[in-house]
């Protein structure tokens, strides 16, 4: 059917039932059907009067299982009724999206290869969800489409999964009849963000934008996660999700998203494990002190999270199976407030440190641009007579003091600055380098000379016959 054929049909409520219960809220009804409606007019003005299909992908938010996943951990966690809408129609050999208002670049089907340029790119995550659909052996092909999202950026909404998921779901209803189960397209849309974009996330995301509704997962096996519904009408005990529009960007958080995981693999790994699901909790607690010496305070702090997390996620959901809404009301809020002091993902700490320094330059660069306004006009007071000579000279020279003294707190700031800047950027490269060579198999030069600096070799001692041997790691504290 043609644009302006389904556009006379939404606007003329054909489809208000249908709306009404994929958006579970009548009051939404008329803003739905301007937002279809202006997202259709949209389409035929950038490709034509095409005969069209229409995609939808949820957001999602996280009830309980915060930083779970990506260790086998529990989830509850839900899909939001805001949601990328997608009018798509086929094309061969380039998939193009126009999406709101960013022009994402063609993608050419005979090159699904991942780009180093493309890292942390809306084309990364496009090019990434139809290689691995293409690699499972599912159809590919072209299409061109016109996506809107009211999914919040940076409100923890994933509002990347969602775009993943309608990319998956574009290719399976226009080139396999909607055969491909939700879970192959959140594990496509997991490998295109972690492979492809360049973030570790694990399958959550993905999971709850992909098959809607209140549900239960358990990724002991994350081949094949445990899924259950949860069957539960918030309205009856007088409660309603509300989500805050915080303005907030993820655009600079990629890495210390990557910190969490990489920590909590880190005390797994002293164990012997991969992850922290792995790993027996007495055995944790009997050797915290050893395992504290080897992997520092905050990634104790992290595991102590996941293993109380996980058990929190399957109070939750059974105190809710039981009508206890004190009990899952609590479980939420003891949720929050371990994401706070021991995973420690409210904020970023270097990030917050710069800002504050930045702020105070910002301040002290204004404070010196008006003290030289003020040189200039005491300038000008001294040529018109309504200055002394004697007055504007101790004036000027108190003012000039108090300008150098400032000039060399901006220097020090500028320091400041770029010392923290580099700090973080070491940061990230060690996460990146340890997510490099994960899966490491063979141990070679190239390994080598990407772990290690240099080897200073020292003279042998001829009494003890020992020789010094410094490795200088390519390694920094976190």
């Amino acid at each position: 059917m043609k644009t302006t054929e389904i556009k006379e049909q939404v606007v003329s409520g054909k489809y208000d039932a249908l709306i009404e219960d994929l958006y579970a809220d009548p009051s939404l009804l008329d803003y739905q059907k301007q937002r279809y409606a202006g997202a259709l007019d949209k389409y035929q003005t950038l490709f034509g009067d095409d005969e069209v299909s229409i995609y939808s992908a949820a957001g999602r938010s996280e009830i309980s299982g915060n930083h779970t996943d990506h260790q086998h951990g529990c989830v509850l966690a839900g899909s939001i009724n805001l949601d990328a809408i997608g009018i798509v129609s086929k094309q061969d050999h380039v998939i193009k999206v126009i999406s709101d208002d960013f022009d994402i670049k063609p993608i050419d089907l005979n090159d699904l290869d991942k780009k180093e340029n493309e890292i942390g790119t809306s084309e990364a995550l496009i090019r990434g969800v139809v290689s691995k659909l293409k690699e499972l052996g599912y159809n590919v092909g072209g299409f061109k489409a016109f996506i809107t999202s009211d999914v919040l950026m940076g409100a923890g909404l994933s509002s990347s999964a969602a775009f993943e998921s309608i990319i998956g779901t574009i290719i399976d209803g226009l080139y396999n009849d909607m055969k491909i189960d939700m879970v192959t397209i959140a594990k496509v849309g997991q490998y295109a963000e972690n492979v492809y974009f360049g973030k570790p996330c694990g399958l959550m995301d993905q999971m709850a934008s992909s098959i809607g509704g209140l549900i239960n997962i358990d990724f002991e096996d994350p081949q094949s996660p445990k899924i259950k519904k949860v069957e539960v009408d918030f309205e009856e005990y007088g409660h309603s999700l509300c989500i805050v529009d915080t303005k907030g960007s993820h655009a600079d958080l990629t890495d210390d998203y990557a910190a969490v995981p990489y920590e909590m693999k880190k005390v797994a790994q002293f164990f012997g494990k991969e992850v922290l699901r792995e790993v027996d909790e007495k055995d944790f607690y009997n050797q915290l002190v050893e395992v504290r010496k080897e992997v520092g305070d905050r990634a104790i702090l992290r595991a102590i999270h996941l293993f109380n997390e996980n058990k929190r996620v399957e109070k939750a959901v059974s105190s809710l199976k039981n009508n206890d809404f004190d009990t899952f009301r609590q479980v939420i809020k003891n949720s929050g407030d371990s994401s706070y002091k021991y995973l420690q993902n409210v904020y970023s700490n270097i990030d917050s440190d710069i800002e504050k320094l930045e702020k105070e330059k910002q301040q002290i660069e204004s404070d010196i641009s008006s003290k030289k306004n003020i040189l200039v006009q005491l300038y000008a007071d001294k040529v018109t007579g309504l200055l002394e000579e004697t007055e504007f000279n101790i004036i000027k020279s108190s003012n000039t003091i108090e300008i150098e003294k400032l000039n060399v707190r901006l220097s020090e700031l500028d320091s400041e600055i770029t010392s923290l800047k580099t700090d973080k950027n070491k940061q990230i490269d060690k996460v990146k380098l340890f997510e490099k060579y994960r899966n490491l198999s063979d141990l070679n030069k190239i390994v080598l000379d990407a772990f290690i600096n240099k080897i200073e070799i020292g003279k042998i001692d001829p009494l003890t016959s020992e020789r010094p041997i410094n490795i200088d790691w390519n390694l920094y504290s976190t």
